[in-house]
């Protein structure tokens, strides 16, 4: 591997995987990263990061869901030679205040902004694939999406453009040194709104029903998933009810000189893969 190698953390992730193809597409010297890849990489055993960082001049972070270990991860990139980081975040990380989500990803946005290495970082919104890949999914296709979001609307971007973003960014020397890209899609819609979306684009019947962050939590726990989990992902509905990001922004339209894909556009893709059926 040469010395001008990009590391891609999170490589089969939502964002990683889609970055890694890019970047190949491109000739880019990359290496993946993950607990499953060639390289291994796990937030949880810095006994590994040292081989993944060997020879890269430019890293793709995917901060670990607890907050600490970027600061070390960042103190050895240093001493390994990488030059850039690019940090994938949340919209609006710095307005989140006193609310308990994020503390991870706000951790991990200390660590790049304290090191002395050139630094950018992305923050989008909510990803419109998390209603195909993610927790929205299994919930769709038994017929019902139930969340703790009322009438504040979320501006759901397509993990394809932050992908092309991240992909940029991380080939493109210079013109991206210290900035922090607030990345949404072209206007934003409700949970109720989408889910209609969904289901006119699938051709199923499919409804969306509003219940609080406590019954959320509770639902999450029941089908498997930690307490602190389930909470830590109730605690991001509360975050986004306060409305301080819903708004949307030409951040993505600045970096890659076209405007963000729609949702409708999502939509029409993952139904024709699918992705309900």
């Amino acid at each position: 591997m040469s010395n001008d190698t990009t590391l891609v953390l999170g490589a089969t992730g939502k964002t990683g995987r889609r970055v890694l193809a890019r970047l190949r597409l491109r000739g880019t010297p990359v290496r993946a990263a993950s607990r499953s890849s060639r390289t291994p990489f796990d937030w949880s055993d810095p006994g590994g990061w040292d081989a993944a960082l060997r020879g890269v001049t430019v890293a793709y972070v995917v901060a670990p869901r607890v907050p600490g270990p970027v600061h070390e991860f960042v103190a050895r990139a240093e001493a390994a030679g990488v030059r850039r980081l690019v940090l994938l975040s949340g919209r609006g990380a710095d307005t989140w205040g006193d609310s308990p989500f994020g503390l991870d990803m706000r951790s991990a946005e200390d660590a790049v902004r304290g090191s002395a290495l050139e630094r950018t970082v992305l923050r989008p919104s909510n990803f419109a694939q998390n209603f195909d890949e993610d927790v929205f999914r299994a919930p769709l296709v038994a017929g019902e999406l139930t969340l703790p979001a009322g009438t504040v609307p979320e501006p759901f971007i397509d993990v394809d453009d932050v992908a092309d973003v991240a992909a940029a960014v991380l080939t493109e020397t210079g013109r991206h040194a210290g900035r922090t890209y607030e990345l949404t899609g072209p206007r934003a819609l409700t949970f109720g709104e989408a889910v209609d979306l969904v289901s006119r684009a699938s051709g199923r019947t499919l409804a969306y029903r509003q219940v609080s962050p406590a019954e959320y939590a509770a639902t999450l726990v029941g089908e498997g998933m930690s307490e602190d989990d389930a909470h830590h992902v109730a605690e991001m509905f509360v975050l986004m009810e306060r409305g301080l990001i819903a708004a949307t922004t030409d951040d993505l339209a600045a970096v890659l000189k076209r405007a963000p894909r729609t949702f409708e556009d999502y939509v029409v893709r993952a139904a024709a893969a699918g992705a309900w059926g």
